[in-house]
């Protein structure tokens, strides 16, 4: 739950049914299908997907979802105004603390992504 009391509203860009659902799954998450759902954070796919987003939801902070970590992804990410990367097939528990602590405009990026 944000400060109100409401649920953190989550876009999924491009759409992805199995993470809505798992994401679904927790409590304090709504997942919405559009930035007219005025979303809180997205997770993305893409760097591009980084600036559409912004484009449409300029409120809207943006994590990039990754498999892996590659050189440059993540200053390519930022660049394009991303508040940080997540990693895809991580446990849902801290992909929810990421989506919160990127509503509340703090920086975020797994350990595991941080490549030189």
């Amino acid at each position: 739950m944000d400060e109100t009391g409401r649920s953190l509203r989550v876009l999924l860009w491009p759409a992805n049914p199995a993470l809505a659902v798992r994401l679904g799954l927790e409590q304090d998450i709504e997942v919405v299908s559009s930035p007219m759902g005025r979303p809180a954070v997205a997770l993305v796919e893409s760097v591009d997907g980084v600036r559409e987003v912004r484009e449409e939801a300029p409120e809207c902070a943006v994590l990039v979802l990754v498999g892996s970590a590659r050189p440059g992804l993540r200053e390519a990410a930022l660049a394009a105004g991303a508040a940080g990367l997540v990693l895809r097939d991580g446990p849902v528990s801290d992909l929810t603390l990421s989506l919160h602590r990127a509503s509340r405009g703090e920086p975020v990026t797994d350990p595991a992504l941080d490549v030189p």
